[in-house]
């Protein structure tokens, strides 16, 4: 075997291959480099899913308002005689109920503005319908709560927020009611208006009503109505799927702890993330697992609902405009401009005041069984009693 090794003694194989950290390392590099482009494609793939979900949810709502515009004429019979909504207590009581039954506020405010149009609805009476969608959607997320109980979390904690939401959305819309029904009465913002323009009529026309055309050759009416709601319901959960996952790190508790105590701040947040997302369900509804993790407490977010309760009426505020009515627009726009009229002077003059009298209230409710079920027994009662007046 001398032959087989150098001078050195050492054998060649030995003194001529490179350590085997040389093929390690590239070997490595080369596999993360594929996993990065793996996961680069991942991220292109659903932000290409993201954006084609929404287009598909901006289409369907566009044909929803079509499809519910087509159909309220044959709804308008129902709503009069069988239900007898005639004034605006009933129509308030039915909104109410109705975003019960759907478990959203947005379809049923859309179905107000679609029955005012077709005249089933006078002004005041479509106003107050819209009002009792907010109320009836607050709802969704004290039912939330409800789950969070049922899995073993706290009740006051995992109720508060849906109370809260009940309680700040009726205490900032009733008052808007009264103050709206007069500014509907005095015509003071029937010359603001929002045109829907030309490429938006062209669009609706060439892409939209010919498939509404196809439904409303089809079938009756009120069939036509029901599928238009069904529609609406169906596009806002397509719009709720493409938006990011809202989630909260250790890191961010830092410069969020400052945020929550400013009222101003969070009454900006809550607008801004409802306007974002379109849906006050949602964004609400991200209170109750940040308030059962201890992110939240329940006085710091008030102020976030009031934002919240203001920007969420954008979507009917689109939907007034595809109706091309005037009358709906100002609707929409008095609705909120009422209830952001009463959300700023509560946190200028007496949020203090406010805040301890909701918490206490909530509080109260929450202490004990009894309390909690007279609450949950008015807020259906009341709708009914409404609706019967």
């Amino acid at each position: 075997m001398e032959h087989l090794r150098n001078p050195d003694g050492v054998a060649p194989s030995t003194a001529h291959s490179p350590p085997a950290s040389q093929f390690e390392l590239p070997l490595a590099k080369a596999q993360t480099t594929r996993v990065v482009q793996a996961a680069q494609a991942w991220r292109i793939r659903t932000r290409l899913g993201k954006i084609l979900l929404f287009a598909a949810s901006l289409y369907l709502f566009v044909l929803s308002i079509a499809l519910m515009k087509d159909g309220a004429r044959g709804i308008a019979p129902l709503l009069q005689n069988l239900l007898n909504v005639s004034t605006g207590a009933n129509a308030l009581g039915f909104g109410w109920l109705f975003a019960y039954t759907i478990m959203s506020g947005s379809p049923v405010a859309a179905a107000a503005l679609t029955f005012f149009d077709a005249g089933a609805l006078d002004q005041l009476s479509a106003f107050t319908m819209i009002t009792g969608s907010r109320l009836g959607a607050s709802f969704i997320v004290l039912l939330i709560g409800f789950i969070y109980v049922l899995r073993g979390r706290d009740r006051a904690t995992s109720l508060g927020m849906g109370l809260l939401s009940l309680v700040v959305t009726a205490t900032t819309h009733v008052p808007g009611l009264v103050l709206g029904a007069l500014l509907l009465q005095w015509h003071v913002v029937d010359g603001v208006q929002l045109e829907s323009g030309m490429l938006v009529r062209s669009v609706v026309e060439h892409v939209v009503d010919p498939v509404a055309g196809i439904a409303t050759s089809l079938l009756p009416n009120w069939a036509v109505f029901v599928v238009g709601l069904g529609v609406i319901w169906f596009s806002f959960n397509l719009f709720d799927r493409c938006l990011p996952q809202m989630t909260v790190k250790e890191s961010q508790l830092g410069w969020m702890s400052r945020l929550v105590y400013r009222p101003w701040v969070m009454f900006l947040l809550g607008a801004g993330i409802t306007l974002i997302s379109m849906s006050v369900s949602l964004s609400l509804s991200i209170l109750v697992p940040l308030s059962a993790r201890g992110f939240v407490r329940r006085e710091n977010v008030i102020p976030y609902i009031m934002g919240a309760n203001i920007t969420t009426f954008v979507d009917t505020l689109l939907a007034a405009v595809l109706l091309d009515n005037p009358a709906a627009f100002t609707i929409v726009l008095v609705e909120m401009l009422t209830v952001a009229l009463v959300s700023v002077l509560i946190l200028a003059t007496m949020y203090r005041r406010y805040e301890r009298g909701t918490l206490k209230f909530v509080g109260w409710v929450t202490v004990s069984n009894r309390n909690l079920a007279l609450f949950m027994l008015s807020i259906f009662v009341v709708p009914v009693v409404l609706m019967l007046m």
